[in-house]
């Protein structure tokens, strides 16, 4: 008796005393998963660092260069779980904008002032875009009305193409299940049925989908075990839902999906994706595979009646950057995100009706938001529920009237020009702008006034300051035209944002330009080229 009481005590007491805390750091194994065409990412397991002081700074170069190139600085994430995924600590983070098909040198340095700090150099290689060589198995099709095309697969190699002999070349559905290496050019897609799949992807590697039209209810899927790899782009895809308030959000009347992928390393881009529940989305809950170095950009986005981009349950360096979206429920989503780093950038966004311009819900950790644009009914600068990690800077928000109509059973959120609404305490926020339209304004990061968090942030700005013959979206039904958002010469936020290495630093003038765009620089190029 005396025995069990004695072990019983030492238990108690074992809980009872405080964990010691490792703050210096332990450097571990050091990678650069998936690249992909423009991207590279970076991810360097450590342990300890509980304090979090510790930073990696980052430089590059392309194999034969002398001189160095300043990326931006890795971040760290804690080990963490939500929703039945884990994810371990680390720093991560990427480099943008790279050349294709190119050797790159990477040098990191980890400064712990607890401990550990160290130096390493690492390679890593940009993919190339795909292309029809001399050495590709070509399968020219006949003009005509066909119903499944099924697929056989290729090697790197010896990639098999299929591509239409003249045109009108037209397919109820394409089978991509399980084949590796590959092309889809130029093919059209038609598919009236209810729950029809214009292209099923489910565990397609290195493959490509380039110059098709797909009309299908969903466009292209892959679930588990989700693509590899694999290269959409300068596709036109259209889906059945209409911009009406009926079929807006969660519970409306809409179903489908134009560009569905889980898995990673996949490339979806320079699409115009239109009439579909969600336009392009990762998935979600137990239908996402490992969703890491997926790149979204360049898109051409118009009338999703639930997301425009529904990057949920991304792990990390997720890249959802330069894409025009208008007339949309949600612009960006991450719902969640899964400790990240996944990065929002340069993002365009007009008339939208759901409470956040950002759905970065469901505890959602790791998103990286940086000079996005959005002019929109209801809260501007705004995010719904709960999140933590997140890291905002040089975006551009105007909310106004909230359209009178609770949109797609949600609302547009309060009538601000800011409205973060549950920020944990390890979210930053500077350096944004942030304005209302014919209504009072306010605006807030939490419970606290967006001046007393934004040290840096600009208030106050209004429609007609910033920009050039750009109607406030009020009501957001019917659907509106797409508008150029690049701000007025002379505006207050030209030259007033912070310097991002590798993401603005070749800003023109003083400093960058709030938002999406950078004054003088060219207008991009949205959808097929």
């Amino acid at each position: 008796m005396k025995k069990s009481l004695l072990i019983t005590t030492g238990i108690l007491l074992f809980y009872l005393m405080p964990v010691q805390s490792q703050n210096n750091t332990i450097p571990g194994n050091l990678t650069t998963p998936y690249p992909t065409i423009i991207n590279l990412a970076v991810s360097w397991e450590i342990k300890g660092d509980d304090n979090m002081n510790g930073v990696v700074t980052v430089r590059y170069r392309e194999d034969g260069a002398s001189e160095w190139n300043t990326g931006m600085p890795l971040f760290h994430v804690p080990a963490g779980r939500n929703l039945g995924f884990s994810w371990a600590n680390k720093h991560s983070g990427s480099i943008f904008d790279l050349k294709p098909d190119a050797g790159y040198e990477i040098q990191l340095s980890l400064n712990d002032p607890d401990g550990g700090s160290e130096e390493r150099t690492i390679k890593a290689h940009t993919r190339a875009v795909p292309q029809v060589g001399s050495n590709s198995e070509k399968i020219y099709l006949k003009k005509g009305a066909y119903d499944t095309l099924h697929t056989h697969s290729g090697t790197k190699e010896r990639p098999v193409v299929y591509m239409p002999e003249t045109t009108d070349v037209t397919f109820t559905h394409i089978d991509l299940k399980n084949k590796k290496w590959v092309y889809i050019i130029g093919l059209n897609v038609e598919n009236s049925g209810s729950e029809g799949v214009g292209i099923l992807m489910d565990g397609a590697t290195d493959c490509m989908v380039t110059r098709c039209s797909v009309k299908s209810v969903y466009g292209m899927v892959a679930d588990k075990p989700g693509a590899e790899n694999c290269y959409v782009s300068d596709n036109i895809l259209t889906g059945t839902c209409t911009w009406v308030n009926e079929s807006m959000g969660a519970h409306g009347d809409n179903i489908g999906e134009g560009i569905q992928l889980t898995g990673s390393g996949n490339v979806i881009c320079f699409n115009k994706v239109t009439g579909f529940r969600d336009c392009i989305s990762t998935m979600e809950d137990q239908r996402a595979a490992e969703q890491t170095c997926v790149d979204i950009y360049n898109n051409d986005i118009y009338s999703g009646v639930d997301d425009a981009i529904e990057a949920d349950f991304c792990f990390s360096n997720c890249r959802i950057f330069r894409n025009r979206i208008t007339n949309c429920f949600v612009g960006l989503s991450s719902q969640p995100g899964l400790g990240g780093p996944n990065y929002f950038y340069r993002n365009s966004m007009y008339n939208l009706t759901h409470g956040g311009a950002f759905k970065f819900i469901r505890f959602s950790q790791g998103d990286v938001v940086m000079h996005n644009t959005f002019i929109k009914v209801g809260s501007g600068l705004g995010g719904n529920d709960s999140m933590d990690y997140a890291w905002f800077r040089n975006n551009l928000a105007i909310g106004g009237p909230t359209g009178g109509v609770n949109w797609g059973d949600y609302g547009p959120g309060n009538p601000y020009a800011a409205d973060i609404i549950k920020p944990k305490k390890h979210c930053s926020f500077d350096y944004d702008a942030v304005g209302s339209f014919e209504v009072p304004y306010v605006a807030k990061i939490g419970k606290l006034q967006f001046s007393e968090v934004e040290k840096h942030g600009i208030e106050h700005i209004t429609l007609g300051e910033i920009f050039i013959n750009v109607p406030f979206p009020n009501p957001p039904v019917p659907e509106r035209e797409i508008q150029d958002l690049r701000p007025r010469p002379g505006s207050v936020v030209i030259d007033a944002g912070v310097m991002i290495p590798n993401i603005n630093d070749k800003y023109n003038g003083k400093g960058p330009d709030i938002g999406a765009y950078e004054l003088g620089e060219e207008y991009p190029h949205y959808g097929p080229r």
